[in-house]
Order: structure tokens, then C-alpha cells, then sequence
């Protein structure tokens, strides 16, 4: 029997329950976990995240572990092979834009230092500690995920709009929006 209470989004499923407990809302610091965070979120824009989580590992062997200077340099070739890969999710216009977002990121990276300089800066450097009792009140987008979304933009960042970017700041610990009764609230609330 499982003793923890956990939000209630996170269903049964043995891949759901292990990303909530062990990685949603952390916050992350590391620029190659951010990038990955961010290209699984790109790929998750219209999906349900759960698809994309299934999919992670065949993600991260097509995308080069998620080596952002690589991925900087795909040549259309290997864009193409890419659109023909089953293991993952094969929207042109999403895999065309991870290519464009890694160089994006790498301008941010060149110009504050590090992704993460840039990306926690909006929160002074810690993460934003919601009290939702339920996953009802969470909202798909805030106005600092626009503000951030907007921003991004001005670095050319595709598929990066206020409800995603909200989804990134979930999963990267930017924001705590783990409800008040789930065991990881105050877990990630120290």
C-alpha cells in the first residue's frame, strides 16, 4: 500500500507517480537538465505530458543526450531522420524548433554565464512557494510565465508560450505547485 499522499494529478501510473516524486517542482540549476526540461516541454505543447515522459529515454538517445551544442549543429539531414524516428514524437515544427531554441539557449548561456543565471533571476534566485489545497486552483499560466515567455521570444525561442513556459517553471522548481497536502509540499518547500 502506498502511504504517500500525492498530488492528484499524479494517477497511478508507475511513470507519473516516480516524475512527481522524484523530479517535479525540484528546483534545477544545472543548464543541461534545463535544456532538457525545456525541449520536453516544447515536445509536450498540445500532448499530454504523460506521452512525453513515456518517451523521455527514446528522447534523449535521438537528441544526443540532450547536448545542446550539438543539437545547435543538426544539419537538415539529421532534422529529417529525426521526423522519421517513431520512438519519439515526430512534429516537424518541433523538432526544427528544438534546433532553434538550442542555439537560442546558447545565446542566453554566452550573455548571463548560464541558462540557470538567467532563468532564476526572475525569481531571485528561489523558487515561488504556492499554498494551492487543490490541483483545480493551479493556474495553466501566470503573468511571469508570459513575462518570461516573452522574453524568450526576443532570443527567437519557438513553441515557448505563457502556459508552457508555466509547465517549465513547475518542472524546473521555479515554482512549488505541489498541493498543500502532497507529501513533496514541504519536502520542496525548505
Amino acid at each position: 500500500m502506498d502511504i504517500y499522499n500525492r498530488c492528484k494529478w499524479c494517477n497511478s501510473d508507475p511513470v507519473y507517480i516516480k516524475y512527481h516524486d522524484e523530479e517535479w517542482g525540484v528546483p534545477v540549476f544545472n543548464d543541461k537538465k534545463l535544456f532538457e526540461a525545456l525541449v520536453l516541454e516544447t515536445f509536450q505543447a498540445g500532448l499530454s505530458w504523460i506521452t512525453v515522459l513515456k518517451k523521455r529515454e527514446n528522447f534523449k538517445i535521438a537528441f544526443d543526450n540532450f547536448d545542446v551544442l550539438k543539437i545547435s549543429k543538426y544539419s537538415n539531414k539529421k532534422l529529417n531522420e529525426l521526423v522519421k524516428n517513431k520512438l519519439i514524437i515526430r512534429n516537424k515544427l518541433k523538432i526544427h524548433a528544438t534546433k532553434n531554441n538550442a542555439i537560442s539557449f546558447l545565446r542566453i548561456q554566452k550573455k548571463y554565464k548560464s541558462f540557470s543565471k538567467f532563468i532564476w533571476n526572475y525569481t531571485n534566485n528561489k523558487p515561488i512557494i504556492n499554498k494551492y489545497k487543490d490541483v483545480a486552483e493551479i493556474p495553466s499560466k501566470t503573468a511571469l510565465s508570459s513575462r518570461i515567455s516573452d522574453d524568450l521570444k526576443k532570443y527567437n525561442f519557438k513553441f515557448i508560450g505563457p502556459t508552457i513556459i508555466y509547465a517549465y517553471m513547475q518542472a524546473i522548481g521555479l515554482v512549488n505547485d505541489h498541493t498543500v497536502n502532497c507529501f513533496k509540499y514541504k519536502k520542496n518547500s525548505l
